[in-house]
């Protein structure tokens, strides 16, 4: 099956920046792509370049519709982080205006907009303006804007965000729900959201691709065994290296990526005794001690040497 969109050898810069350097991927039609990456790492140059607010430098983006569409634009629906609305119109108003802006006749924007409502759990607040209705509602609104067109490809930016529980645990069934027809880019800072949500995650860091693949199988990437998380006084930064050098003598497999300490090994219950003791010879004191098998967030800094969400 040939991919919705076929990115090949896709470069952007600014001046003397490389926001995105020479970065190829496939995304295949009706998975939820979790897109995963420091601040700064180009998420958010990449995506603009998918929905055609920027030029690339270099590269193509090729979309692949299975109708017929005047534009390329009309393709993608996209969520923000911010919300947008307009604070005046009421819930539905907006939506039939967003709907007839894509050229949807006003029957057919109104039956849209209805369904997507109820959908959400926002049918009691059809008729009441936006400017008032809570912020998960906001929310929740904003993906209805996204997603009124009837588009083919979905672009969602931390859709969970200001969401209680189980607006969440809505949000997250709506969007399952549509990858029968629809293909979702998923970017967040949630690695629990990614994890679960996402068919295939992509990494990118510095503007380069540094793996795609499905979440069990980037977890196994690290290796075999258990994971211990350490968490110690005090900033690590200025002894990183001789504590770094220490711990690998006792184990291989040690990253330091700012106030913990995260080592995973075979049989690593036999040696925390050790490790804590060359902990302390260091100078640290230790905080918290947690054992736990890997996680997404471990591959993330396995990669690229810092938690999501750090600079």
């Amino acid at each position: 099956m040939n991919p919705i969109i076929k990115i090949e050898n896709l470069t952007k810069k600014f001046n003397v920046l490389t926001a995105v350097d020479n970065l190829s991927l496939d995304i295949k039609k009706g998975e939820i792509l979790g897109l995963l990456g420091p601040n700064g790492a180009g998420k958010t140059t990449l995506i603009n370049m998918i929905c055609g607010l920027l030029d690339a430098s270099s590269g193509d983006i090729v979309f692949q519709s299975s109708k017929k569409r005047k534009e390329t634009r009309a393709l993608i629906g996209v969520c923000p982080q911010e919300n947008i609305y307009w604070p005046k119109l009421t819930c539905k108003e907006q939506l039939m205006f967003m709907g007839e802006m894509y050229g949807m006749s006003s029957k057919r924007a109104k039956e849209r907009s209805l369904k997507l409502l109820d959908f959400l759990g926002l049918s009691e607040k059809s008729n009441v303006q936006a400017i008032k209705i809570s912020g998960g509602m906001k929310r929740r609104l904003s993906i209805c804007l996204a997603l009124v067109h009837d588009p083919e490809i979905l672009i969602l930016d931390e859709p969970e965000a200001g969401l209680d529980p189980q607006s969440r645990i809505l949000v997250r069934n709506f969007i399952k729900s549509l990858t029968r027809d629809k293909t979702i880019i998923l970017t967040t800072h949630n690695m629990d959201e990614a994890d679960r949500m996402s068919d295939r995650v992509a990494i990118i860091n510095k503007g380069k691709l540094l793996m795609t693949n499905t979440s069990e199988n980037l977890k196994r990437t690290i290796g075999e065994g258990d994971l211990l998380e350490i968490t110690v006084d005090k900033d690590l930064s200025e002894s990183k290296v001789k504590l770094l050098e220490s711990l690998s003598k006792i184990c291989d497999n040690v990253i330091i990526p700012d106030f913990s300490i995260i080592i995973k090994s075979k049989n690593i219950v036999e040696k925390i005794s050790e490790i804590a003791e060359t902990i302390k010879q260091n100078g640290f004191v230790i905080k918290k001690m947690t054992l736990r098998e890997n996680t997404l967030e471990d591959v993330f800094i396995h990669l690229t040497g810092m938690k999501l969400g750090a600079n």
